[in-house]
């Protein structure tokens, strides 16, 4: 059998990349390869249509094996197993002490427990606490900046009486006062002095991380996937050699350092931002001279972003929350957060709660992606992507630490600016739909309503407003998400006397009246008007009049460019103002039609957000 095998694959040339490019080539007939074939990330660099192996035959990643270092193939060699994680806000202990019991007996084993700051105390905790085996899951805190140090000793004096052995204690807290500088403007460098008593209460606690790299900010923000990996490195790196400053052995100092990183919908690329940013974190370790390489592990819990998330079509973000998680779980992190798919308009109810929770249950117990380590090693693409983006993300590195480091730079503003420049730029590109966002700027759901739902305001202020923590002001993230310019629109657009009709007159060529009368449709939808498709008119004026008998109040001629010359004007004509007049296209009679009067366009290259806002206004919508 083994020689017939041999046989059959010497009876076979492989092709050389040129000749799969030639093949290409051909098939495109004539299109330009680098417009259609290669895909131009944000994070500067090019990515081709096909990978062999010699692609990445120079990449020494490729000879390592889990759990080595660098540790680009996760920390893992025998499954896949991550934390499921679930977090709360605890506003009073016994309540959330039911829910806890009730989600760890539905597939959670990571709980992550916000804490008043006026609740902390012994008794609150072990009311807290009540019931649940602190050995056998994973533990998350967090609470005001300026009482964590409080909140660290609490938790060890009650593991000490619980009896619990330090090393099965698995968990965090969040301590992360630069989180503080960047979404609020606060000074909070002052609190930055706790971390090395931080440290030194968990010592004994081989498992539990007291440090938190709070990176899903930037990513919740806006940010690029090469701006969370760079920054999060500087950040992490920030945090670790302020503690070695401090006298605190690297050793320690590096085994107390968790990262949050949030994960975008770019699903490639965040498989190769974990992978590189293990891999680079590792590298930074290393230059402390640790005493051995498991020092140099980096843990990770991700959260499926919020940038992306929509108050309308709003079960897409389910789908968008499951390819993120797979993104994650892929990658092999320690723990993921599902967000839940209403989030962004109102307090998660225990429906999208229980939806959340199933969407990593699927993961693991249908699609059995916890069975194996590192499934993503070896492809091609996705090793070449990862070294691409690491060296990407290592230049932002670079270029922070220049800066004087990630304390520096965010109290001067830059990491701010950075990403708030791309946040614009993001924003800015969803209006023209360069980025799109299916259901809000693409595909909107015509006959959806709001049905009272609002837009949550984001707040990540803790409530501690202290002397320490107030005495200057730093710029702060730009935390809007990707659709709420859509949003704002639709929603005025529901408080107008009148639900705007757009009528589609539909004539001429059959298939490009139907392609621009769709692409109408689904163009002004996202505002929120209803709208109203038709086969075909044999004449402009039996299409006017029946817009007019539907009360229309915008007519959209859809037809191709060549009958534009012929149907514009008189259709302009025998509306005579009784509607807004738009023509869908953009025909080479444009100039002519400006000049006879017809003013609205709508195609590919408009601003959509831009269109649709003076659209509003000329309909006196505010």
């Amino acid at each position: 059998m083994a020689d017939s095998k041999e046989k059959l694959f010497s009876d076979f040339i492989a092709p050389t990349a040129q000749e799969w490019r030639d093949k290409i080539e051909v098939d495109l007939k004539g299109a330009d390869y680098q417009k259609k074939m290669v895909w131009k990330t944000n994070e500067g660099f090019n990515m081709q249509p096909f990978y062999r192996r010699e692609d990445i035959a120079d990449l020494t990643t490729t000879k390592t094996l889990p759990d080595e270092y660098p540790f680009i193939r996760g920390n893992k060699t025998d499954n896949n197993q991550w934390y499921v994680r679930q977090n709360i806000k605890c506003e009073d202990a016994e309540t959330a002490n039911t829910k806890a019991l009730d989600i760890l007996n539905k597939g959670i084993n990571s709980l992550g427990l916000q804490i008043p700051k006026n609740e902390l105390s012994a008794d609150y905790l072990e009311k807290l606490l009540q019931g649940i085996q602190a050995d056998c899951i994973e533990l998350n805190f967090s609470t005001c900046q300026g009482h964590t140090l409080k909140l660290a000793k609490l938790l060890v004096d009650y593991f000490k009486a619980k009896g619990y052995a330090p090393e099965k204690i698995v968990g965090s807290i969040a301590f992360d006062p630069i989180q503080k500088i960047l979404t609020k403007g606060k000074d909070t460098t002052k609190l930055l002095a706790t971390a090395k008593e931080l440290v030194e209460v968990f010592a004994e606690y081989p498992n539990f991380r007291c440090i938190a790299v709070n990176s899903d900010t930037l990513n919740n923000s806006g940010a690029y996937v090469y701006q969370e990996l760079g920054y999060a490195l500087a950040w992490g790196n920030e945090y670790l050699n302020q503690l070695v400053e401090a006298g605190v052995p690297v050793e320690l100092a590096a085994s107390k350092i968790k990262f949050n990183m949030g994960i975008s919908g770019v699903y490639f690329m965040e498989i190769a931002k974990f992978r590189a940013a293990r891999m680079l974190w590792a590298q930074i370790v290393k230059q402390y001279e640790p005493a051995c390489d498991c020092a140099c592990k980096m843990y990770v819990n991700a959260t499926t972003t919020e940038y992306n998330m929509t108050v309308f079509d709003s079960y897409v973000n389910m789908l968008r929350t499951q390819t993120e998680a797979m993104s994650a779980a892929i990658a092999n992190v320690d723990a993921i957060v599902v967000t839940p798919f209403d989030k962004p308009y109102e307090q998660p109810t225990e429906f999208a709660e229980r939806i959340a929770r199933n969407q990593q249950l699927l993961l693991k117990e249908e699609a059995h992606f916890d069975k194996i380590v590192d499934v993503a090693g070896g492809s091609y693409f996705i090793e070449k992507l990862t070294q691409s983006l690491a060296e990407e993300g290592w230049k932002l590195f670079l270029e922070t630490e220049d800066a004087g480091g990630f304390l520096e730079a965010a109290t001067k503003g830059l990491i701010q600016d950075k990403i708030n420049e791309t946040n614009k730029l993001r924003h800015a590109n969803a209006g023209k739909r360069k980025e799109f966002l299916l259901g809000t700027n693409q595909f909107p759901n015509f006959n959806e309503k709001s049905d009272g739902k609002q837009p949550v305001e984001v707040c990540s202020c803790c409530g501690h407003h202290g002397a320490n923590e107030c005495e200057k002001p730093f710029a702060k993230l730009e935390t809007s998400r990707l659709a709420s310019d859509f949003e704002e629109l639709r929603l005025q657009t529901e408080k107008a006397e009148k639900q705007p009709v757009a009528f589609m007159l539909t004539i001429g060529n059959l298939a490009m009246r139907q392609a621009r009368a769709q692409f109408s449709c689904n163009f002004l939808a996202c505002a929120g008007y209803k709208v109203i498709d038709n086969l075909g008119f044999a004449t402009v004026e039996e299409g006017i009049e029946a817009a007019l008998a539907a009360q229309a109040d915008i007519v959209v001629l859809c037809s191709s460019d060549d009958e534009y010359a012929e149907y514009a004007i008189p259709a302009f004509k025998a509306l005579d103002g009784r509607a807004m007049f738009v023509v869908a296209g953009a025909p080479a009679c444009s100039d002519d039609l400006k000049a006879a009067g017809i003013e609205n366009f709508i195609h590919v290259r408009v601003d959509q957000l831009k269109t649709l806002k003076e659209y509003n206004a000329k309909l006196g919508i505010k």
